[in-house]
């Protein structure tokens, strides 16, 4: 059985496990990202590569140590450099001395029967009805991530006991990636959602958690071992996250919609309009639109995740102060490579959210919210 393996990006591995193993593959799972992963893909990436890029790499490494024998990535289109890191991690492998079959997996937009071919020769179960019953049962893996991701970081900042949202989201990813069947993955969802709407709520005093928007460039706001779990930090900080990128919305726009609805962010562009008319390749105008969205619905402030180097976020960037002051809504943009430390990450953090306590407090007359901070 061919052994394949693909990049870490947050929880993504639990449903693309079963999609592989579903096809007639076997997954192997890089290692969880650790200072060894990012010292071996900065070792051989390009110095002035995206972060991404570098992590990428040091999965491949480890899991070709562990057997894997080809290697599924993404592919995309645009500006950004994303497009083009299936050929540029090939090459840096090959002149490694790594020698690993690598599949580019992209949108079938103009070439469909190249995609068909390609999961042809890799896949041994490859009939309608077998890709079929992969993508559904991966599909449902991927949604019950979302919707339990999503209620965690609502529940979080209310926790009467400290930790046991993220304790609870632990235990839901290891159930849910041992679940096959499509009884078991929903009854495994709606038994931990039951649990999370179960936890212990601090009671007493009424509530008003800061509200934040996370956004940025996917893998920096995906994978919490790259953004230093920022999601639980600022939710056991008091605050509750809206984070804007999904898998499976990813996945449904970027896949799906550009095919058969290529305006699919038309409502994003009009957002965008008065600051950025042109795109810019990644999320760069998502992040424009999305502050936008932010400032005009009161959110209390908006965070931005970015790679060193990522030019679409580097742009949105130097767009983002306008809109912050016009529309009052207060901005943090932290940009990480492989030299980040979480101490720092954690101080720019803390700092942001003494000034949105401090701005809600003029906001409400002077009085102070009646907030949970636990830093």
């Amino acid at each position: 059985m061919l052994k394949a393996t693909f990049p870490h990006i947050g929880n993504s591995y639990i449903p693309i496990r079963t999609l592989l193993t579903e096809l007639g593959l076997e997954p192997v799972i890089p290692p969880p990202i650790s200072g060894r992963t990012v010292a071996l893909g900065t070792k051989l990436a390009p110095e002035f590569a995206c972060y991404p890029l570098k992590i990428n790499l040091g999965n491949y490494i480890e899991a070709i140590e562990a057997g894997a024998e080809l290697i599924l990535m993404a592919g995309g289109v645009g500006p950004c450099r994303f497009g083009y890191y299936g050929e540029q991690q090939r090459e840096v492998l090959r002149e490694a001395g790594y020698s690993i079959d690598f599949l580019v997996l992209e949108a079938p937009k103009t070439h469909p029967w190249e995609l068909w071919d390609k999961i042809k020769h890799y896949f041994p179960r490859h009939r309608p009805h077998d890709i079929i019953n992969a993508i559904h049962l991966a599909w449902l893996k991927a949604d019950a991530l979302d919707r339990f991701d999503r209620l965690a970081n609502q529940i979080r900042p209310l926790e009467q006991t400290f930790g046991a949202t993220t304790n609870l989201q632990a235990d839901f990813y290891r159930a849910l990636d041992q679940v096959y069947l499509v009884h078991d993955i929903q009854s495994t969802l709606k038994n931990y959602l039951d649990a999370l709407n179960g936890i212990h709520l601090k009671l007493g005093i009424t509530i008003t958690p800061l509200k934040i928007l996370l956004l940025g460039e996917i893998y920096m706001v995906l994978e919490p071992k790259v953004n230093f779990e920022i999601e639980r930090t600022l939710g056991e900080m008091g605050v509750t996250v809206e984070r804007t990128i999904y898998f499976t919305e990813w996945v449904r726009d970027h896949l799906l919609f550009s095919i058969i609805h290529p305006n699919w962010n038309k409502n994003l562009k009009l957002m965008a309009r008065p600051y950025l008319r042109n795109f810019v390749g990644g999320h760069g105008l998502e992040t424009i639109a999305l502050t936008v969205k932010a400032g005009v619905n009161r959110y209390h402030g908006v965070i931005e995740l970015a790679p060193f180097t990522c030019m679409p976020e580097i742009i949105a960037m130097q767009v983002l102060p306008r809109v912050s002051r016009e529309l009052e809504i207060p901005v943090l943009s932290i940009i990480i490579d492989e030299h980040s430390a979480e101490a720092g990450i954690d101080t720019r953090l803390e700092a942001f959210i003494d000034m949105l306590h401090y701005q809600s407090q003029k906001r409400n007359g002077g009085k102070p919210l009646e907030v949970i901070s636990r830093y």
